[in-house]
């Protein structure tokens, strides 16, 4: 196994599993995995496991290192509160957008108490605006303080309540906004050998990259356990563009493995509210898509027992700049969940983009 678990820190080269208070153990990398073949690549996402790709994306990446740091700096100023309209208004972000967006309205999110500002585009080609009530939402990962962790989303509408897979142009022209705030995507959908690697896996040489987020992980933060499905997508690829993330990814009837087999293991008197849901496979199945699963969240996502077991039984990936994750989400049976935790001392960003086969 590449990667180990520790339960105490025992070399300086052992980093700690630390997300918004909670320290879960320490890990480290002996061995740094190969890049699997197309036939495992394929095979794994047949059987809706993850596909880890590593140091795919690293002869691009210092190209866009200028891009990196840019972002990184808009990250800073958002996380130390400028008001990030203002901040897509002057250079070099002014000059990028004249070209096809225009700056229409932005919005403080008092509504969302993990949301910071939303900033509305349109689009337009000559005289005409081709697709309007597009937006970028800066967000906070948590409700912690002490959690720097944010996101820059991009899409359109009605947040929450848009059918955004019925309006393929809109998710287009959000996509391009992502491209012009953010160049580095470019490190992703311009990438041949991914390309190539999703042509074989999606059956079509033109993948579309949509529902676009870029992702800061900060020292503390991270994601608990969670999916990402939606109608009309495929799957999503997360690339690391700096820092490091810890993650875990595995398919949900795996999950659920892990979690009865676990507890099968536990002493009777533990975890009492979680093993009577855990008995009925499908009741617990859907009980994980309940937006209240705090009996499973206490476990998944807080346990640092469970975290070791996850890690043993190797569902576990540590992501360095120029590394990719390929995770498929097909429907909610069998969507591979994830979570994530920021390693090192300095926040990373990471680039989210569902993958979606035009119509």
């Amino acid at each position: 196994m590449s990667l180990r678990y520790l339960a105490t820190q025992e070399s300086p080269l052992d980093l700690p599993l630390r997300r918004r208070g909670v320290l879960y153990g320490w890990i480290r990398e002996d061995v740094r995995p190969a890049m699997p073949d197309i036939e495992d690549i394929k095979q794994a996402w047949q059987r809706h496991e993850p596909v880890f790709l590593p140091s795919l994306l690293v002869d691009v990446i210092p190209s866009f290192r200028e891009d990196i740091e840019q972002a990184h700096r808009l990250f800073e100023q958002t996380r130390d509160g400028a008001v990030v309209s203002e901040l897509l208004e002057s250079e070099p972000y002014a000059e990028r957008l004249q070209a096809d967006f225009d700056l229409s309205a932005s919005s403080f999110e008092e509504h969302d108490d993990q949301g910071i500002e939303k900033v509305y585009f349109d689009a337009w080609q000559d005289d005409d605006i081709v697709a309007d009530n597009l937006w970028c939402k800066a967000s906070w990962l948590s409700f912690d303080e002490s959690d720097g962790s944010l996101r820059f989303r991009f899409s359109f509408g009605m947040e929450g309540y848009e059918d955004v897979a019925s309006d393929q142009d809109s998710q287009l022209w959000a996509a391009k906004l992502t491209d012009v705030i953010f160049p580095e995507s470019a490190a992703v959908t311009g990438h041949a050998g991914l390309n190539a690697i999703l042509a074989q896996l999606l059956g079509n040489s033109a993948v579309n990259y949509m529902e676009r987020i870029v992702y800061f992980n900060a020292p503390n933060g991270g994601a608990q356990m969670h999916h990402d499905v939606e109608r009309g997508h495929n799957g999503v690829v997360f690339a690391q563009m700096s820092g490091s993330t810890f993650w875990f990814a595995l398919s949900k009837p795996k999950l659920m493995d892990e979690i009865a087999d676990f507890l099968a293991a536990a002493p009777d008197g533990e975890w009492a509210e979680l093993r009577p849901l855990v008995a009925d496979r499908q009741a617990f199945s859907a009980y994980l898509e309940e937006a209240d699963h705090e009996a499973a969240e206490a476990l998944i996502d807080r346990s640092p027992d469970f975290f070791r077991h996850l890690l043993e039984r190797g569902h576990a990936f540590v992501l360095q700049p120029g590394d990719v994750l390929l995770m498929r989400q097909h429907d909610l049976e069998t969507c591979v969940w994830h979570s994530v935790i920021c390693l090192g001392g300095e926040a990373g960003e990471g680039l989210s983009f569902a993958l979606k086969v035009p119509r």
